[in-house]
């Protein structure tokens, strides 16, 4: 998979910019505040309709302007794309080779990216949200659907907490919460066995990668760790078992759910496990476990999603190599050179091993304009 062209037309503090990318390693040097992460950014928006940044889409419309459009070529296996995402305050339209596209779940997953930025790092250290958040974003791209019983689920949960927190308990109408938790649980079963997958899947590459960053010292081990249900190891539950254990988790929390006023059980509640040798890495893990752990899981990503689309997606690498050692950052260039296009932020060229980087494509951002 490779950018080949990119056009942005009042996003952030671009006016008009249009950019050839090179096949390789894009490097964008440039003082902070000046707009490396907006392209990188821009890019993410156009692989998820969302900003990594923020939840507000007229965040990224610039001063004064109306709204923002995003317009890429992309190469795939089967050939040439055309995208466009127009941003406006009213919403978002987008558009695959010309053609509008009715469902944004039909326009995500075109173009795939893998992000690794600084905040990254509270992956492992990090509130449960950020874990979250990071299935959430890897998930959507490859399984389009699970985007769409994302919003569904949080569209209800969202009615039902508005409920749970305007009702007494004992003038509550149980038809009508039967009918949210059905919903609910629905969606979130659908939500919970993905989840499941992907992390299965990825806890093998990250061992692998893992192993190999500490020259086998160290064995790394992912667990989904999901707000009710089996116990990690155990055999997988089918659909109707998990739905019936859901269901029973919110008929026993109803009176608690009441008198908090929120939904107790629920994706929005998993979380994710780390654990090196056996021992949790959140609690006694060291700063460079946690670090290695954190470009380990940004590196299986890579494999699980060529293994998934059959291609690497980009990588954006958002001033993330000053954060890593020279052993950390050596692996991450060794994985991407050659292989996968790559699009990195730096203030200087100082903090990037260019001694392991061939024909890296440079370019200058300063002020919302960009130089090669």
């Amino acid at each position: 998979m490779q950018l080949n062209r990119l056009e942005l037309h009042g996003y952030r503090n671009y006016k008009q910019i249009e950019l050839a990318t090179g096949a390789g390693v894009n490097i964008l040097i440039g003082p902070n505040a000046q707009g490396k992460t907006n392209l990188l950014e821009a890019i993410h928006v156009l692989a998820l309709t969302k900003s990594h940044r923020t939840s507000k889409d007229k965040e990224l419309i610039g001063w004064n302007e109306p709204s923002a459009r995003i317009k890429a070529e992309i190469e795939r296996r089967q050939g040439k794309v055309s995208l466009e995402l127009q941003l406006t305050t009213q919403g978002k339209k987008a558009k695959v080779n010309g053609l509008e596209q009715r469902k944004l779940s039909g326009f995500v997953g075109t173009i795939n990216v893998v992000l690794f930025a600084p905040e990254d790092l509270d992956i492992v250290k990090g509130a449960p949200g950020v874990r979250r958040r990071f299935m959430d974003m890897e998930i959507g791209q490859v399984h389009p659907g699970y985007l769409y019983d994302s919003q569904q689920y949080q569209r209800i949960m969202q009615q039902r907490n508005n409920y749970l927190k305007s009702t007494d308990s004992s003038k509550a109408s149980q038809p009508m919460l039967d009918v949210w938790n059905e919903q609910l649980v629905t969606f979130g079963v659908k939500m919970m066995q993905k989840r499941k997958n992907f992390i299965g899947k990825l806890q093998v590459w990250a061992e692998q990668i893992h192993r190999g960053i500490t020259n086998g010292s160290e064995q790394l081990t992912v667990e989904y760790r999901p707000s009710f249900g089996t116990e990690p190891g155990t055999a997988p539950q089918d659909d109707s078992s998990l739905f019936q254990q859901f269901m029973l988790k919110l008929t026993q929390g109803r009176e608690q759910e009441f008198r908090r006023g929120t939904t107790l059980a629920g994706p929005h509640r998993d979380d994710l496990a780390f654990f090196i040798n056996g021992k949790d890495v959140q609690a006694f893990g060291s700063q460079g476990q946690q670090r290695t752990t954190a470009l380990s899981l940004k590196l299986a990503e890579l494999e699980l999603m060529r293994e998934e689309i059959g291609e690497y997606p980009l990588l954006l690498l958002d001033d993330v190599l000053s954060e890593l050692d020279q052993l950390r950052q050596t692996q991450l260039i060794e994985t991407f050179q050659n292989r996968v296009q790559t699009f990195i932020t730096t203030t200087g060229i100082e903090s990037v091993n260019m001694s392991r980087l061939k024909d890296a494509a440079i370019y200058h951002v300063k002020n919302g304009e960009v130089l090669s």
